[in-house]
């Protein structure tokens, strides 16, 4: 078995919750009370420069939101924005044991905003022991296009083989399967654990040695 030097984890759907999504955008629509067409249409012409690093939060939030008088303030929007990332303690605990020994590097690669990755990384504590963020906002490209993995993984300097990537979408997995990565399909932290300890991965989680 090839040994792993490198674990890749994407934040939302696996850290934690997922960012601006479908869903957090769907509540947004109905306690704001916004014309979801015209929402959603405004949103899919920003959300590639957003998350892409083109643009600021409150540039998107200018043609996505506030291009007309509104009964709330963009702060409040804002808040609401953040306020709908929790952190998944059980996921994060793996990614720290694994950190754990400095046996691997440990990175993200992942899609956000400047702002809400920026948010996310230090209110679920991830600048505590994540060696590299290597996100969309930061990379000006996102996944699951090639040319993103190829550019994490020369700023890594890791070897697709010896490197495994945990995604909770399999859009995003497939471009690395082809590129000789290992893969896991994250569904649950029991489950990422024990494929991570399949693939070699060692690690101490909750007293118990791996």
């Amino acid at each position: 078995m090839t040994k792993i030097r490198h674990v890749f984890f994407d934040i939302g759907g696996v850290l934690g919750t997922n960012g601006w999504d479908r869903e957090q955008r769907k509540v947004a629509i109905e306690k704001f009370a916004l014309d979801e067409d015209d929402f959603q249409s405004r949103h899919e012409e920003m959300v590639g420069p957003l998350e892409q690093g083109q643009v600021s939060l409150d540039e998107y939030l200018d043609v996505a939101v506030f291009y007309q008088p509104r009964t709330f303030t963009r702060e409040e929007f804002k808040s609401f924005v953040v306020a709908q990332s929790r952190p998944h303690p059980d996921t994060i605990a793996i990614a720290r044991a694994v950190a754990d020994g400095c046996r691997y590097w440990v990175m993200t690669m992942n899609n956000e905003c400047e702002d809400l990755n920026r948010y996310r990384i230090s209110q679920f504590g991830l600048d505590e022991f994540f060696d590299a963020f290597l996100s969309s906002c930061w990379l000006g490209l996102r996944k699951p296009a090639r040319r993103f993995y190829e550019r994490a993984l020369g700023i890594s300097e890791a070897r697709p083989a010896e490197s495994v990537f945990i995604d909770d979408r399999v859009q995003n997995l497939q471009p690395v399967q082809q590129m000789g990565m290992h893969t896991i399909h994250y569904q649950s932290a029991p489950q990422l654990a024990d494929e991570l300890r399949s693939l070699g991965v060692q690690f101490n989680l909750k007293g118990n040695s791996a």
